[in-house]
């Protein structure tokens, strides 16, 4: 009988600003937003002997009666808690051999160890075959260490395994590693400094496959889509091609790329003509000390506000990453913190405390500082709720910063403030796209079942508040005027549902913890 292997993308431990647990909450559907990349390419590492399932659980509930000989089990330090126990029920109550593998085992080894038979430490596609070859002879090493492969040699993920119908962004991975060094960024203590590519040809490959799945939204996973501009001009300039190829409908991808873009109208260009029409920026603060103090040396000496505004004038989106309780801020940090993003054309804030993840200079730091809120098992301590830290902040107290932090949240995501921002980005985003590319107006013809549950779910806007009506009434009017914004600005709005729905259960959870 051929080996099998069941892997495991876990949920995550608290709902995310990136997650979509606010499906299942209200449409009854669960549903992800990212197509989760880790376990279709350990599957596609897989030889022909093996027989290999999926589960993602954000979409699908993990089958503990799995016939499978091996379980493995991937994931971020957001799901450290879920994929113990996913661990120990496989282990000690069905006697199944365990695998572990993924970033946040990769940096926390230690705390891992204990909770599984087979521990995969780093990137695995150079030591993959000898791992499944040991597996398949029954004479497997407690750990293997992957080394950095050259992504040339990747094979295609195995999305015919997943459940994509439930996903709204296809996922492509076009590089690894990042040549910056934020002090609490943990990819380069994972990928390495030295940003590896992959090759446009693969690119197109696996849109292609993406394509005919249905896909219509791709998430380009990098680090910094930008930071080697001569690559990215070349797969930008590849991407155009194959778009304006498509026969059903053109693609809008999302990526990550870092502030200082901002300054190259040629690749902001060549941007907009493949179809980049969203992109996530780690802003931070707009404290200068602070961004001295963490190494985020690319966003100094600019005008950030600014920036931010030249992405819209050749139709990006920015959505951004905010950080409040760096040594150097103090107690005007938040009223800082939300008079800037208020001045934004930024709907979407991904913000919270400063945590320090295993493995960063940051925890380093803070560690030998006696700094650090860790936890009993030896693990990093990264909290999971959004409201939550494991460090010990310097120009305040943890409750004070803890509090400013959720009066911060609350009150840039209160309907009348998100509002003011969505119009803002409505009146602000521009016109300098390729004149070739079709109006983005709502076509349901093409939109997916999980697409059209999403424009569904906008109706839990006015069941809220009284408040929400009235922002999403000013919203709507407003793409009265723009309706060729209106597939740009629906995900939009799910997404502010999701974090609504993540702060109540954040709220929920830190009643319950005082009871």
């Amino acid at each position: 009988m051929a080996p099998s292997i069941y892997l495991i993308n876990p949920k995550p431990d608290f709902p995310t600003y990136y997650s979509a647990e606010v499906f299942g909450a209200w449409a009854q559907k669960p549903a992800i937003l990212i197509a989760d990349l880790a376990v279709t390419a350990v599957a596609a590492m897989a030889p022909r002997n093996f027989h290999v399932t999926l589960c993602d659980e954000n979409v699908t509930p993990v089958d503990f009666n799995s016939p499978a000989d091996f379980i493995g089990i991937t994931g971020k330090v957001s799901q450290w808690e879920r994929m113990k126990a996913i661990a120990r029920e496989f282990r000690e109550k069905r006697g199944k051999i365990v695998l572990m593998g993924g970033p946040n085992v990769s940096l926390s080894p230690e705390a891992a160890r204990p909770h599984c038979d087979i521990l995969v430490r780093g990137e695995a596609e150079d030591i993959s075959a000898q791992l499944f070859a040991d597996l398949a002879s029954g004479s497997w090493r407690s750990e293997y260490v992957g080394t950095k492969p050259d992504l040339r040699s990747c094979p295609q993920p195995r999305w015919d395994l997943y459940p994509n119908q439930r996903t709204f962004l296809g996922t492509v991975q076009t590089s690894r590693g990042c040549p910056f060094e934020c002090e609490f960024c943990d990819v380069i203590q994972y990928l390495g400094r030295k940003q590896r590519q992959v090759v446009s040809s693969q690119v197109l490959s696996e849109l292609d496959r993406l394509y005919e799945l249905g896909y219509r939204r791709v998430f380009l996973a990098d680090d910094n889509f930008t930071v080697e501009r001569s690559k990215a001009k070349e797969l930008l300039d590849a991407l155009r091609s194959w778009n304006r190829a498509r026969p059903a409908g053109h693609v809008h991808f999302t990526t990550q790329v870092s502030i200082d873009a901002a300054r190259d109208d040629e690749l902001l260009r060549m941007c907009a003509e493949a179809g980049l029409v969203q992109v996530f920026i780690g802003i931070e603060t707009p404290n200068l000390e602070s961004l001295r103090e963490t190494k985020k040396r690319q966003n100094l000496k600019r005008d950030l506000r600014g920036d931010v505004e030249r992405f819209l004038e050749f139709g990006i989106s920015v959505n951004a990453g905010m950080i409040v309780g760096f040594d150097a801020d103090e107690h005007d940090i938040f009223d800082r913190q939300f008079e800037f993003a208020m001045s934004t054309p930024i709907p979407l804030f991904s913000l919270g405390a400063l945590v320090a993840s295993a493995a960063t200079p940051l925890y380093d730091r803070l560690a030998r500082a006696g700094r650090l809120a860790g936890r009993e098992d030896g693990s990093a301590g990264v909290p999971a709720a959004p409201w939550e830290t494991n460090i010990v902040p310097a120009g305040m107290s943890r409750d004070q910063l803890l509090e400013g932090a959720r009066n911060l949240c609350n009150s840039l995501y209160a309907p009348a403030a998100f509002g003011e921002r969505v119009l803002r980005y409505i009146r602000l985003f521009g016109a300098r796209r390729d004149p070739g590319r079709e109006a983005a107006m709502m076509d349901l013809s093409r939109m997916r079942d999980v697409d059209v549950e999403g424009m569904a779910l906008l109706s839990q806007l006015s069941t809220l508040s009284r408040e929400d009506r009235l922002m999403w009434g000013r919203v709507r009017a407003a793409l009265n005027r723009r309706p060729e914004l209106t597939e740009l600005v629906v995900p939009l709005m799910i997404q502010y549902l999701q974090v609504r729905f993540m702060y109540q259960q954040a709220g929920v959870s830190r009643a319950m913890s005082a009871a």
